[in-house]
């Protein structure tokens, strides 16, 4: 079970539907990404892509981002994404949108400053999650966009963004890009 790290909820554990296989990233991948991140999230605008349990958008709530904005296609886990931020008296932070990424990135308005992208391993780059981020104007000039993959996939280049840094924690790697001006 999944547990917020850092800031005002810190230690506040989170659930997941039953039968529902999530992957949780890892404790210590969270906390540093938020190390990375500590001086970009205060007052940000955060989008939290493929969210499973919502961890990474609730951590960044708790460590001040101004609005949090959670997609995940799966109908229960978002429901259970819902569910926490009222009982940890955050829905006013946190939005949940329930439905596929590329059909949510229609929904959504403009500018995110930090954008968190973890889709399952197994699955393809998501090029197109890449391409409306960028077409529908959903990011802030200075945007990171973070994309959360397995370290034996290796990235090739993204048109439009520009990779500023790669993070490897044993199977989990971290890619950081910002959109071209």
């Amino acid at each position: 079970m999944p547990k917020i790290t850092g800031g005002n909820l810190g230690s506040r554990k989170l659930g997941s539907p039953k039968g529902f296989n999530v992957r949780p990233t890892p404790g210590r991948v969270k906390e540093s990404l938020f190390s990375i991140l500590q001086t970009r999230i205060e007052g940000s605008r955060f989008l939290d892509l493929f969210a499973g349990t919502g961890a990474i958008g609730f951590e960044a709530a708790s460590r001040g981002a101004a609005s949090v904005v959670c997609v995940e296609g799966h109908r229960e886990t978002a429901e259970t994404i819902q569910e926490a931020a009222r009982e940890m008296g955050v829905d006013d932070v946190v939005t949940v949108v329930g439905a596929p990424v590329d059909r949510a990135l229609y929904r959504l308005d403009p500018a995110f400053d930090l954008v968190y992208a973890d889709p399952p391993y197994a699955g393809e780059l998501p090029m197109q999650m890449f391409k409306l981020l960028l077409e529908r104007k959903l990011l802030a000039p200075d945007a990171f966009v973070i994309y959360e993959h397995s370290a034996r996939m290796i990235l090739p280049e993204i048109p439009g963004y520009r990779s500023v840094r790669e993070e490897v924690y044993g199977d989990v790697a971290l890619a950081f890009f910002t959109p071209v001006a």
